[in-house]
């Protein structure tokens, strides 16, 4: 009977690391897949422009603290993205980021979000002064 409860319990510990080197890979590829997108030099701007009142004596300790930040950030990112996709479509996205038009899309990406979120708040401005019509 021990050897029995043994053995179970080998399988199940093999079973649970199996798994948590699945989901490690998992992750790593997803944090690629972000930082692929362009999310990693978003980043990196935001840390240098938050930053951009620090004296030039703490410049560099500052820089260091800051992007020591960014690999909790990007498992807590990573996590989102696991949770709606699996492993094989992480991969595919990765694969299509590494193209071309992926690089290209990466780069136009920030700038074409921002300029869309200025198109909707221009429309929801304009949508608002019609439902005050309607008041």
């Amino acid at each position: 009977m021990k050897k029995v409860l043994l053995v179970c319990l080998f399988a199940i510990a093999i079973t649970f690391k199996t798994q948590a080197q699945e989901n490690t890979e998992f992750e790593k590829e997803t944090v690629e897949f972000i930082k692929l997108t362009g999310a990693g030099a978003a980043f990196e701007n935001a840390i240098a422009q938050i930053g951009s009142g620090v004296s030039e004596a703490n410049k560099e300790a500052y820089t260091k603290e800051a992007k020591g930040t960014l690999e909790a950030l990007y498992v807590k990112m990573a996590e989102l993205y696991m949770a709606e996709f699996t492993q094989n479509e992480i991969k595919k996205l990765v694969a299509f980021y590494n193209t071309d038009l992926g690089k290209k899309l990466a780069e136009k990406q920030l700038g074409l979000t921002q300029k869309a979120m200025m198109f909707g708040q221009s429309w929801g401005m304009e949508v608002q002064g019609i439902a005050q019509k309607y008041n």
